[in-house]
């Protein structure tokens, strides 16, 4: 070990090198390092939140596909439903939230994790060979969804008509 003397300012910090491997390390728990892990570890999925693909987000807010391909308002469960018909080995985390998030209601809540490796490195599905790819497919199968499609067709026949309610705020009457 060597002391490395680093100069910030007028304060002098102080650090430790050491030789250890990179890839040997052991976290504070006594279990292996990330880099150490199968990629068929159920924490080496990839994660996919619902704000990913929603439309009405900017990228700023968390939005990672272009505007034209994502999807309006997509919850956790269609994503996996999309993913799942696919054949794409799929966990939900319904208590899971996006940082950024600020919206704290169910509808936008849970997380999708996705197998995209196997063991031994190689991919499941060659037409996924990346979390891009995961993300446009989803948005794209998920307004072909039979719930996406019933919504839309049933939305014209629950209006009522008559004049019903106070037409505005005006003073009160003596």
């Amino acid at each position: 070990m060597r002391r490395m003397r680093r100069r910030f300012g007028r304060r002098v910090f102080c650090t430790l090198a050491t030789s250890a491997s990179p890839t040997r390390r052991k976290d504070s728990g006594g279990t292996m390092a990330y880099d150490e892990m199968s990629p068929a570890d159920k924490d080496r999925f990839i994660c996919i939140y619902p704000a990913y693909l929603n439309n009405k987000k900017t990228i700023a807010e968390g939005r990672r596909i272009p505007v034209e391909k994502a999807v309006e308002n997509p919850t956790s469960t269609e994503i996996q439903d999309v993913c799942a018909a696919v054949g794409l080995n799929v966990l939900v985390e319904k208590n899971k939230m996006y940082s950024r998030e600020w919206n704290r209601d169910m509808q936008y809540r849970g997380r999708v994790r996705i197998q995209l490796k196997r063991d031994d490195g190689s991919l499941c599905f060659p037409q996924f060979p990346s979390r891009k790819s995961v993300m446009l497919y989803a948005a794209e199968m998920i307004p072909k969804l039979k719930t996406r499609t019933q919504k839309s067709g049933s939305g014209d026949h629950n209006y009522q008509l008559g004049d019903g309610g106070k037409k505005g705020k005006g003073k009160k009457k003596k």
